[in-house]
């Protein structure tokens, strides 16, 4: 079923923009970037999810060992 959304001017703007640069239509534009963006929210919520289940799992990093486990991957 067909959808219908309002755009600022501005975001119409900008739309057409990419589209034109992209060599693609305005609504192409838009259900790819809404396509990437719910798989994204879907990983993201997956991430926290299992951040969550490992803390009640009572699996956690002190910030101290956060700290000390970014200085060795920075100097290596």
């Amino acid at each position: 079923m067909p959808m219908e959304i309002s755009l600022t001017p501005e975001l119409q703007e900008k739309l057409s923009q990419i589209a034109s640069q992209s060599g693609k239509g305005p609504q192409e534009v838009v259900q790819e970037l809404l396509a990437n963006y719910l798989e994204h929210d879907a990983w993201f919520r997956n991430q926290v999810a299992t951040g969550l289940a490992s803390l009640d799992r009572g699996e956690s990093v002190s910030h101290d060992e956060v700290g000390r486990r970014m200085e060795r991957r920075l100097r290596s």
